[in-house]
């Protein structure tokens, strides 16, 4: 899942927010600034960078106005990483240094200009560190992330089960979680992981999608998470009743539930079209017809099936799905595989083709947001027509970040 700049910056912020006075130069106790009496010229600001000024920055900040901050000679500029929650490690940096796109705590006061900061300190992550961060994360989540359906919860242990499915077949993994597991839970019609709220274990329900990080054992059947990201989403499949690009819309006749759902296609999703010879080779898989793996897979993808690194968003990503095959010679999952094909648009979409989707819960009344749609997989539904559920594809693709990510966020 995408860990992106702001979801890096909130710790931090909200940290400051309540043990930073306006103009001080260390940090306080939060009692002392509460108890200050308060300063109707104070002010603060949060968000990216938009233009570099002569005598400052002008601000796009997260509460959606445009402020320009001045800088004093008094100024400070602190350069704090990522996942830092306060500025004891913090280090100065010039105005010079600042790029278009970090984003910025500025903390002042108020000038005769509306939206406008005569700033007294300003505390910027560096977009540059938070690409780099979410290539860190990514490649970690590869490594020691696993992710799949939730099959049992036990609130008491902390204990949750996860059923896995790749080519090889399916198998059970234990996450085992503390009073220190971080837990984060997909807003209900969201697909954007800055929705994802911290949220008690006892939300997590049985067929929820659920990845997790940490330390696995030495049979990767047991993982003993450090952070958990889970939510409940929507697999469909079935054929595309009508296509409407002005809309960003398609509606799908769902052979699980036999109902019409309209489908918005944001350009948050993950669409893809798998080559028709990779299709049937997935096909021949499902029904049983090869033996485990799938022979050609490489040259059909255009190298090697393990393309987690090739993800278009990261996951903190969510990449990889940790011994669910690939890198480790298994077979590959499918999210690897699909991360290596094109992507694929609206318009190539027509009325008639199968399409398998992974989306958002819905609103209730018949609407869902894509988050991962899978086209020219018709050898496929109809060599296996629960393969939407088999083949288990992955809503966490959007949780890969790159520098694009970072530079949007």
């Amino acid at each position: 899942m995408k860990v992106t700049s702001r979801f890096l910056w909130n710790a931090l912020v909200i940290g400051l927010a309540i043990a930073l006075p306006v103009g001080s130069n260390s940090l306080v106790c939060a009692q002392t600034t509460q108890s200050a009496p308060a300063d109707p010229s104070a002010q603060r600001a949060v968000g990216a960078i938009k233009a570099i000024t002569d005598n400052g920055v002008t601000l796009s900040s997260d509460s959606g106005d445009e402020v320009k901050v001045s800088f004093q000679d008094a100024t400070r500029v602190l350069r704090v990483a990522p996942g830092e929650k306060d500025l004891k490690n913090a280090t100065p940096i010039q105005k010079q240094d600042l790029q278009v796109g970090d984003r910025i705590l500025v903390r002042g006061r108020a000038r005769a200009e509306s939206h406008s900061i005569a700033a007294g300190m300003v505390v910027v992550m560096k977009q540059s560190d938070v690409a780099a961060k979410h290539e860190k994360d990514r490649e970690d989540w590869q490594k020691r992330g696993a992710g799949g359906l939730v099959s049992a919860v036990d609130p008491v242990t902390g204990n949750i089960t996860i059923s896995i499915t790749s080519f090889t077949g399916t198998k059970n993994v234990i996450v085992h979680t503390s009073k220190s597991t971080i837990l984060r839970r997909y807003a209900p019609n969201s697909v954007k992981f800055d929705d994802a709220a911290v949220a008690p274990i006892d939300q997590i329900k049985v067929g929820d999608q659920l990845r997790a990080r940490g330390t696995k054992n030495a049979e990767g059947s047991e993982i003993a998470a450090e952070e958990v990201v889970s939510g409940t989403f929507r697999n469909l499949a079935g054929q595309i009743l009508a296509v409407d690009p002005a809309a960003n819309t398609l509606t799908l006749k769902d052979a699980i539930s036999k109902q019409n759902v309209v489908v918005k296609v944001t350009g948050d999703a993950q669409l893809r079209k798998l080559p028709p010879e990779f299709a049937q080779r997935i096909a021949m898989r499902l029904k049983g017809g090869m033996a485990a793996g799938i022979p050609g897979a490489s040259a059909a993808m255009g190298g090697n099936a393990d393309a987690s690194r090739g993800q278009r968003s990261g996951s903190a990503s969510a990449g990889g799905g940790g011994g669910m095959g690939g890198r480790n010679g298994g077979a590959p999952d499918i999210q690897q595989i699909l991360n290596r094909i094109p992507p694929a648009s609206l318009t190539d979409l027509q009325k008639g083709d199968a399409v398998m989707i992974v989306s958002s819960a819905g609103d209730g009344a018949g609407t869902v947001t894509a988050i991962t749609l899978l086209a020219g997989v018709e050898p496929i539904l109809t060599a296996a027509p629960n393969a939407s559920q088999a083949m288990m594809l992955s809503p966490w693709s959007l949780g890969s970040g790159n520098a694009e990510a970072a530079a949007n966020p």
